[in-house]
């Protein structure tokens, strides 16, 4: 958390803090609902991802928040939290999306360089209680698209079709494939099918199937999902026929329209669970070993 949040500041983004009770959720995940006085329905932010676009539309051209997020899902898996500490950003475009894509590459060297040159006594004592490989990375990292990921799947015989999304069963074996093929852990999976990513995520403008796919990437390590982002949607009118697309309540996020209404700049942004990187990162087997406190659906204390 410390590295990212000095490369952060110094890549000239703005620390921020949004509020984790609110009115309304970017859909997608479960809420726990908060009773909030007389004729008020509110929840537990499930991210920021609304308040930081609001902030890039006031002017500010980069923002970064730590905080915590909350998910109501009654799952009970490693990889699973109600409560998690999330790293949050989002820039101006000036071209392309890739630009945010570089940022992740360049933001995740410098943690994983920095982890291995100044915590190197830590690692290797972890690494007596839990026997894993060093992580293995590359200056530059390796970028597929999700079409080109789910070729390599098809090709080892695993059973994928396009525009499916990877489970976790999908995502390891393409971890190991991109780790025997490019000799990396981390990589760079870009260009999903629309359907598969939020209402607020950009459209891709592909010539060969317009509108179909997106303008969205995640990042991986060790065959799982550790990082999430796109390009938004800047556009009020466009954004306002994706919430109805997506059979949203549009007075929902008027709030949220509202505030591109006098034109906005093209962003893109991204999050990233702190537990869920300290555990991809050391390989360790469960997101509990890599939280203080952990809250999973059967724990609240201590």
């Amino acid at each position: 958390m410390q590295y990212f949040m000095q490369f952060m500041i110094k890549g000239g983004f703005m620390c921020t803090h949004t509020p984790k009770i609110t009115g309304v959720s970017e859909g997608g995940s479960a809420v726990f609902k908060v009773n909030y006085f007389k004729e008020h329905t509110a929840s537990l932010a499930q991210s920021p991802q609304l308040y930081k676009q609001m902030l890039i539309n006031g002017g500010i051209n980069r923002v970064f928040e730590i905080g915590p997020v909350f998910r109501a899902e009654d799952s009970n898996t490693h990889r699973h939290l109600c409560e998690y500490i999330g790293l949050h950003a989002e820039m101006q475009i000036k071209e392309h999306y890739f630009e945010v894509i570089d940022f992740v590459d360049s933001l995740f060297v410098d943690i994983f360089d920095h982890l291995a040159k100044n915590c190197s006594e830590m690692l290797d004592m972890i690494q007596e209680q839990y026997p894993c490989e060093r992580l293995k990375y590359l200056q530059q990292n390796v970028r597929l698209k999700y079409s080109e990921g789910i070729e390599m799947l098809q090709e080892s015989g695993f059973p994928i079709q396009e525009p499916q999304d990877l489970n976790n069963k999908a995502e390891l074996m393409l971890g190991k494939l991109v780790l025997q093929k490019y000799k990396t852990d981390f990589f760079i999976l870009y260009e999903y099918p629309l359907a598969l990513r939020p209402f607020y995520t950009m459209p891709s403008a592909e010539k060969r199937q317009p509108g179909s796919y997106s303008n969205s990437f995640d990042a991986f390590i060790r065959g799982q999902e550790v990082l999430s982002g796109s390009q938004r949607i800047h556009d009020k009118s466009l954004l306002i026929k994706m919430i109805d697309e997506r059979g949203y309540n549009k007075t929902t996020f008027q709030q949220f329209s509202n505030t591109f209404g006098c034109g906005a700049p093209p962003r893109g942004g991204f999050g990233v669970g702190l537990e869920r990187l300290v555990m991809l990162y050391l390989g360790v087997p469960d997101f509990r070993i890599a939280s203080l406190f952990p809250r999973d659906p059967g724990r609240l204390a201590p």
